[in-house]
């Protein structure tokens, strides 16, 4: 079986023979009971392979849909001209590659089409070749944009450049309601959706399927269609790793399954991360390894983000389905670029439950992460490694003595708040660890205190900020936090920590 790694040409996947799962009853379905649509999906999800499939739909190309669903569907297969803007190809922190990029559509559009005098903005540009475009070939036009969203998302930091491209965009997708009756279709994807002062403030004729059942596998994979398109490639991958077919598939649904994008949906796969693995024949990081979150974690310093609140947050679907460019709220731009996803709904209040997808954008993001929080920098997945160790050859003066170094010199990783950043690598810390040992992290008071577990050992840890390691041990002790283990064989050791905020590192830790 042939692999369609990195091809997002519709084209190329058909002619070529690469596996293909047909979503063009979905497609069919848009196109008859619609005209303008918008879907928010994060990045190497299928996005521009669906525009692709559209274009080769509105051009007639029928012979590629042969053995595919919409080929009985559709009865007339007419042609339209299509305007396809992919914003995925420019660097969009130079001041002017968004005029470069779209000035180089038009002139070739207008090449075929004709321009105008009058014609002096790159709004009105393209409000005129629609126009001609659909009187000089008596079709109405097909309008495709791919990542929308891309100058804006690279110009967080850049407010004066995002805000002249938000302007510009404003104006050039007004095209969309301004020219109604010279448009047949228009689709719009990208991974995030600016609402309020932003490009989406003006088109309220969009619909947007993002969070519509009746659309969640229109991009991804489920597990049906793993199953009914992938079996050969199971089968390989579990002689390759010597797991049955059934673990196999477990594992694949661990790793990368677990994205909804709706509340009581079914789980979609990341559609690279599956295929890379299925064609390489193992298990990795594929979709986190493509692209890193630099932004998010800019953006959550920015505005002070508490981490462990990442898998505890309950938002409100007005907010995690719009974003504000000017908002302090960091966490529906994490979710809609894939690192959190639906996880519950609370009928009553209205608030939707957010959580990592699966464990590769969990381990990736919260190891990216580390190095980021902590003066540890590189070296961050050596000390994890070494932690979990020091916890499994029951040397826990060892783990405090490699802790206290990993927290020195963090001057310029404090931003101010001197306790969110002890409660956020502590946090990184422990997460990460119990991906190869047992640990609990439960909170009380905003401390921070953690519960691990090996073989051999049992490790009760409570830490203090401007206090002191005993207080820190006396809290175990008035707690009862070792009860649940008082019929456990292993032996248990209780650590009591204080951190200093004058020297912004380990004061001193006890261990009982």
């Amino acid at each position: 079986m042939k692999y369609p790694i990195g091809i997002q040409n519709f084209d190329e996947i058909r002619i070529g023979e690469y596996a293909y799962i047909d979503k063009t009853r979905l497609i069919y379905k848009l196109v008859d009971e619609g005209k303008y649509y918008f879907l928010s999906r994060p990045r190497r999800f299928g996005k521009s392979l669906l525009i692709s499939t559209l274009e080769a739909y509105f051009r007639g190309q029928k012979e590629l849909f042969n053995g595919l669903a919409i080929y009985d569907l559709e009865q007339e297969w007419l042609e339209y001209p299509v305007f396809h803007i992919d914003l995925n190809t420019a660097n969009f922190r130079e001041k002017d590659s968004l005029f470069a990029i779209l000035n180089d559509y038009l002139c070739n559009w207008e090449k075929e089409y004709g321009k105008s005098e009058s014609e002096t903005t790159l709004a009105l540009r393209f409000k005129g070749v629609v126009e001609r475009a659909a009187k000089k070939t008596g079709s109405n036009v097909v309008i495709l944009v791919d990542e929308y969203d891309k100058p804006i998302l690279q110009t967080f930091h850049d407010r004066e450049l995002q805000d002249n491209y938000r302007n510009e965009l404003k104006a050039f997708y007004s095209v969309l309601k301004t020219q109604d009756r010279y448009i047949k279709f228009a689709f719009l994807t990208g991974v995030t959706k600016f609402g309020k002062v932003s490009v989406f403030s003006d088109l309220n004729n969009l619909m947007d399927i993002s969070m519509d059942n009746r659309y969640i596998g229109i991009c991804g994979i489920t597990e049906n269609e793993l199953k009914a398109n992938f079996k050969e490639g199971i089968a390989e991958l579990s002689d390759a790793t010597g797991d049955t077919e059934e673990a196999t598939i477990e594992k694949l649904r661990a790793n990368y399954d677990g994205y909804h994008f709706v509340d009581n949906s079914i789980g979609i796969y990341n559609p690279f991360s599956l295929l890379n693995t299925l064609a390489r024949l193992k298990f990795d990081d594929y979709w986190f390894e493509t692209g890193t979150p630099t932004f998010l974690v800019e953006l959550m310093k920015l505005h002070h983000y508490e981490l462990r609140n990442l898998t505890k947050e309950q938002i409100s679907a007005d907010v995690i389905n719009s974003i504000d460019s000017m908002s302090t709220n960091p966490i529906p731009v994490i979710y809609q670029s894939g690192y959190l996803t639906i996880k519950g709904y609370n009928e009553r209040f209205k608030k939707y439950k957010l959580g990592f997808p699966n464990q590769e954008v969990e381990q990736g993001f919260l190891n990216f992460l580390l190095p980021r929080y902590s003066s540890a920098g590189d070296k961050s997945s050596y000390f994890i490694e070494e932690f979990v160790k020091d916890a499994e050859a029951g040397n826990p003066e060892r783990f405090m003595q490699r802790l206290s170094t990993m927290l020195a010199d963090t001057d310029y990783k404090v931003v101010g708040n001197t306790e969110l950043y002890f409660q956020n690598v502590m946090y990184l810390i422990f997460k990460i660890m119990g991906f190869y040992i047992q640990v609990e992290r439960p909170t009380s008071d905003g401390r921070i205190d953690a519960v691990i577990q090996t073989a051999d050992y049992i490790y009760i840890i409570e830490c203090k900020l401007d206090k002191s390691a005993d207080e820190a041990l006396r809290q175990i002790e008035d707690n009862n936090y070792a009860a649940p283990f008082q019929m456990d064989k292993r032996k248990l050791y209780k650590i009591g920590v204080n951190f200093s905020s004058g020297t912004r590192g380990v004061e001193e830790y006890k261990i009982d």
